[in-house]
């Protein structure tokens, strides 16, 4: 409303007639409605993602009766365009060939052949540039079904959702996977515990305080088919499996499908795309990693990730090598040799072994670098990394130092601060926010995005009927922020993968982390690493206006349709020029799009695009 018509309303004398009351309402409804339709349009094309927020308090909001128990048709208008969007021609989008089915743009078998065997770096990603992107429809394979709900898809999955048997048969006596049928059967056996994980994971309860809530994130390298972070929920630990493409073939795939958070990674060249100081436990089962090659790059990046007191649990050669050497067809002067390196590896990086039981042992890190820092100057160990930014990790190489810790006056402290026993975890202030690590991250602005988030996703929860169906397991968050998205999904049985673009202003994955949620890194200019039909529900909180300069609209939609299962949903929230101009894009991909007002109701230029396929 102008300022002018404000002060023409207060100079208005007050009526004795109780009717002209609501008739005044209805007078200032319409013009606040005027206002929006007039000047909607007229604004500057200056527009941020950030101003998003800013607009949630413009006036006339008192006047919205837009409630959580009813939902605006859908909206069919088209705006005059005043944001600098790409005007390329859309295109007929149609279905790729059959062989694109489980297509890995950034991690192709063909395309890797390009690279470097050594270090595993053909193995990282290599993504196609412009001119060799896949511009179609990923299509799914022959048969495909629905996947089994959580928490029986931890045991069961389709076997035409993936249709490998190589893993099975090259894995029979492990018990990683069998086919039975038409069905994938999940025993829960791996390499380091072929009886069984539950009992792997038992041995290990009785060294580490699994049920405590002080371990809530672990990062399994070389996962498998994640069966030892598929147990590890009946702890409430959160585990992100990890492993590359090879010839295990699709063992991500497998976990992804069985609901389990996983990623295509290798320690390589490059730092693991995760901020330091992220897990409270990493896992390694034979997972043939050189960690005492390359002058130990690879414990060293494991290192930087590592919260201050985490744990490393190492099981397979050389651990236990007197009883397995055999087993391994392996010299026992090599494996003792092997694990002398090994435990002096992990003394100069200041870690403390405190078990070796059975196939496994498990190494602490020091909770601060005080002791350490003199320790480094007689043992000859690796010096402290002089580079300012440990959490800096999207294609940044790995570097051959020790990621230095916050500061501490005391012995007993810990360094970047100590963080509270899960569940708590996740709503309390994380101490990156406490101690003003991130500039304009405030208690007081965290906790008010906590608020903000709990209202949208309640939202949400009404415009789309199956998220409480049980209907949704793997969530991604596109553009996660503090992880407030995440924070308020906590009450559906999913788990979300927080994404922090690498392009955006402040680097908030560490936050992330401290709630005790995981997630990555990411360039949405690129393809994500992981295959095709791996998550329900695509979560796109202003990404679009966020990447409008940087690489086409088409490309981030196809990436979301690769990725995608067949029955999932897309939320994408953003400013409704933006959102019209998808919207016409979505129509050529074959999904049913709605563009719909926010629970802000029709007011703000704000708008939701939901494509909702969890009926086909």
């Amino acid at each position: 409303m102008q300022p002018q018509q404000q002060q023409q309303q207060q100079s208005l004398p007050p009526s004795s007639n109780p009717f002209k009351r609501p008739l005044r309402l209805l007078m200032i409804t319409i013009f606040c409605s005027l206002s929006y339709i007039f000047g909607s349009y007229s604004k500057s094309s200056n527009f941020t993602p950030s101003q998003l927020q800013h607009h949630n308090s413009l006036h006339c909001s008192h006047l919205n009766f837009t409630t959580h128990s009813h939902v605006s048709p859908p909206l069919h208008f088209e705006p005059l365009h005043r944001l600098p969007l790409p005007q390329e021609p859309v295109e007929n989008l149609s279905f790729c060939s059959a062989n694109f089915t489980n297509y890995l743009p950034c991690h192709d078998p063909y395309r890797e052949r390009r690279f470097s065997v050594i270090r595993f770096s053909h193995r990282e990603r290599h993504c196609p540039e412009n001119d060799e992107k896949v511009r179609c429809l990923i299509p799914r394979p022959k048969g495909y079904k629905r996947p089994f709900p959580w928490p029986k898809s931890r045991d069961v999955a389709w076997f035409k959702n993936v249709p490998f048997k190589g893993l099975a048969q090259y894995k029979k006596a492990q018990n990683w996977v069998r086919v039975e049928g038409d069905r994938l059967v999940f025993p829960g056996g791996g390499t380091s515990f072929p009886k069984g994980v539950k009992g792997y994971i038992q041995e290990i309860k009785k060294v580490l305080p699994l049920k405590s809530g002080n371990i809530r994130t672990a990062l399994d390298v070389g996962c498998g088919v994640a069966s030892f972070g598929a147990f590890l929920m009946d702890y409430n630990i959160l585990t992100l499996s990890m492993a590359p493409r090879d010839i295990h073939e699709a063992q991500v795939q497998f976990a992804l499908e069985r609901g389990i958070p996983a990623i295509l990674g290798v320690l390589s060249t490059y730092r693991l795309p995760f901020p330091s100081r992220s897990f409270d436990m990493a896992h390694c089962s034979r997972c043939l990693v050189p960690w005492t090659e390359y002058g130990g790059l690879y414990l060293l990046e494991i290192d930087r990730v590592l919260r201050p007191g985490g744990y490393w649990i190492l099981s397979g050669p050389p651990i236990n090598w007197r009883f397995n050497y055999n087993g391994w067809q392996r010299e026992p002067k090599d494996l003792e040799n092997e694990q002398m390196r090994l435990e002096d590896l992990a003394r100069r990086l200041c870690w403390k072994k405190i078990a070796e039981r059975g196939p496994f042992a498990v190494w602490q890190k020091p909770t601060n670098h005080l002791h350490c820092t003199q320790k480094i100057k007689t043992w000859k160990s690796p010096q402290i990394c002089p580079k300012p930014d440990p959490d800096s990790a999207w294609y940044i190489p790995m570097d051959s130092c020790i990621t230095p810790l916050p500061n501490v006056n005391d012995i007993r402290e810990i360094s970047g601060g100590g963080l509270e026993k899960w569940p708590k975890r996740l709503n309390a202030v994380p101490p990156r926010v406490k101690t003003g690590t991130i500039e304009g991250i405030t208690i007081k602005s965290f906790n008010e995005d906590n608020q903000l988030w709990k209202r949208r996703v309640s939202y949400y929860g009404v415009i789309l009927k199956s998220l409480s169906d049980g209907k949704y397991r793997n969530i991604m968050d596109m553009n996660a922020a503090l992880g407030g998205f995440a924070s308020a999904m906590d009450k559906y049985r999913v788990w979300v993968m927080n994404v922090v673009p690498s392009v955006a202003k402040m680097n908030t994955l560490g936050i992330v982390y401290e709630r005790g949620l995981i997630g990555t890194y990411m360039n949405w200019c690129e393809a994500f690493s992981t295959y095709p039909r791996t998550y329900d529900l695509v979560h796109a909180y202003g990404v679009f206006s966020m990447y409008k300069d940087k690489c086409d609209f088409i490309d981030i939609l196809l990436e979301i349709y690769r990725i995608l299962r067949p029955q999932g949903s897309v939320i994408i929230r953003d400013h409704v020029d933006v959102v019209m101009k998808l919207k016409g894009i979505i129509d050529q991909m074959r999904w049913n799009g709605k563009v719909l007002h926010s629970e802000n109701g029709p007011f703000l230029d704000e708008k939701i695009l939901l494509v909702d396929n969890s009926e086909d």
